[in-house]
């Protein structure tokens, strides 16, 4: 069994070429249309990741594991995505294609390895956005005092307000590339505008003493038990240590989790098709992003500590609770309005990007050919966006957030991981292939980022790490009772072969 037979650099590179002018394939299948920018790219990669991290594991990583140093796990957090990024931009450049760290895993090291990346990347997208739209959903009733039997966290049976934002903004996502990114832009100016509104009022506000001490002294977490075995961090749980919250511990665990906060915006290199041009716009798009979430992510996190003691902060809406607590009712609510048009963005990208992932798959022969077609009119894989819309849907409305948010943070890493050993490879089955950008410092920098995902990943629970396992084996055998015998260099081999 081939299990590690690579795809050509140069078909991956090549593969739309015989696209005629009117944009028709010659199988019928249609190809993704390239609208663009460097703008809308980073509009994109603003608009997914910003979102449910700061609004709301702000406040809960503050209080329950890291104070006021919540802020070094977000540069932490941001170093390593930073890291990744280089390697993304490297990548997505000179092999700009819909299937992202998936395809760069095709050609760099084989099959069975592109398969998990993309289940994996599957795993990201579709949690992720279900993780985002029940925060859609709870911040909306706190805005509008909507019931919570159909729309709160706690206490709903099927969330209606998550599937109702899922529905919608699915539509937006079937409808066009171009009508998303207008959506889209427009979202993350609403966001955008609120994180530096927070960061310039908020600062007024700040009093030196709840910043002290910085790093709180490391102590035993309140939760007893439930805070060790399969609940404690895998190295704690592998090591022997007694779990513990704040001080260094809970700064490196506070990062695991709000790593979730940067975790999408290598979802732009899933739009590198659609670009219209990728070697300059791509690395642009994933920088720009990364450079601007930063920058707000820490300056949010500043503010928010000194406003409030840590102690004091809410687990749920902190950055519009803080205003609250210091007599500013009038901006909590305008930062819960800005937080429903800040988390909605998150979700549409999500929807927009997961497809692709489907789209890249099927052009492969990895799974079934329907899910590739375009929509003559609105230039989308219609069908396999119709069933994220429905699996997310189901998602959002059923599975709480507890159970969803650090999945989405271990299948981000992960893919992390293959993307920067791709780099590797490719640099030396490859050495003169056109790149436009070229990651720095290689081998160097994507080994520390490999090391720094791998470091992120080991602070995450072990039952994430159990339930991670069990996605992966569904995979095997998704793609051994299909994708493996469907695969089109399979079918090209064996057509070989009978010649």
């Amino acid at each position: 069994m081939d299990l590690l037979r690579k795809k050509s650099v140069d078909d991956v590179i090549h593969q739309n070429d015989d696209v005629g002018p009117d944009g028709d394939s010659p199988d019928g299948a249609g190809h993704l249309q390239k609208h663009l920018s460097a703008k809308d790219l980073v509009g994109f990669g603003i608009g997914i990741v910003i979102g449910t991290g700061i609004f709301t594991l702000t406040g809960l990583q503050a209080k329950v594991n890291a104070g006021p140093a919540v802020t070094i796990s977000f540069l932490i957090a941001g170093a390593v995505a930073l890291l990744a990024a280089l390697c993304y931009a490297e990548l997505a450049s000179a092999v700009p294609t819909a299937g992202s760290s998936y395809t760069y895993s095709y050609t760099t090291i084989g099959e069975i390895f592109a398969w998990i990346i993309a289940w994996d990347l599957i795993l990201e997208f579709a949690l992720g956005s279900a993780v985002v739209a029940r925060g859609w959903s709870g911040y909306l009733a706190g805005v509008f005092d909507l019931p919570d039997k159909w729309f709160a966290e706690e206490g709903s049976v099927v969330n209606v307000g998550a599937i109702f934002i899922v529905v919608l903004l699915g539509w937006v996502a079937m409808r066009g590339i171009r009508e998303s990114a207008w959506v889209t832009n427009g979202l993350v100016v609403i966001k955008v505008s609120v994180c530096i509104f927070v960061i310039a009022v908020g600062a007024f506000f700040v009093k030196t003493g709840n910043l002290v001490p910085f790093i709180p002294q490391s102590a035993p977490p309140e939760g007893g038990e439930e805070a060790s075995g399969l609940h404690a961090p895998l190295w704690q749980f592998v090591s022997g240590v007694e779990p513990a919250t704040f001080g260094i511990t809970g700064i490196f665990v506070a990062a695991a989790v709000v790593f979730f906060a940067y975790s999408g915006f290598e979802a732009v290199a899933n739009l590198g098709e659609e670009t219209k041009n990728p070697k300059r716009d791509m690395p642009l798009g994933l920088l720009g992003t990364l450079g601007i979430c930063t920058l707000l992510y820490v300056g949010v996190c500043l503010v928010l500590t000194g406003m409030v003691h840590y102690s004091k902060l809410s687990e749920g809406d902190a950055v519009a609770d803080v205003f609250d607590q210091v007599g500013l009712e009038w901006a909590g609510i305008l930062i819960g309005v800005a937080a429903v048009a800040g988390l909605t963005s998150v979700i549409l990208v999500d929807l927009v990007a997961m497809p692709r992932i489907g789209f890249a798959l099927a052009r492969d022969g990895l799974l079934p050919e329907a899910f590739r077609r375009i929509h003559p009119t609105w230039g989308t894989p219609v069908l396999m966006t119709g069933i994220t819309i429905v699996a997310v849907a189901l998602l959002a409305g059923f599975v709480p957030i507890s159970i969803l948010a650090e999945m989405v943070s271990i299948g981000t890493l992960f893919a992390f991981v293959v993307v920067a050993i791709a780099v590797i490879v490719l640099r030396r089955t490859q050495p003169d292939m056109n790149r436009p950008f070229r990651t720095p410092w290689v081998p160097l920098v994507p080994i520390v980022t490999v090391a720094s995902c791998f470091g992120l990943m080991a602070s995450l629970k072990v039952d994430t790490w159990l339930r991670f396992v069990v996605w992966l084996a569904l995979g095997f055998v998704v793609y051994f009772l299909y994708g493996y015998k469907h695969s089109k260099l399979h079918q090209q081999a064996a057509g070989k072969e009978s010649a």
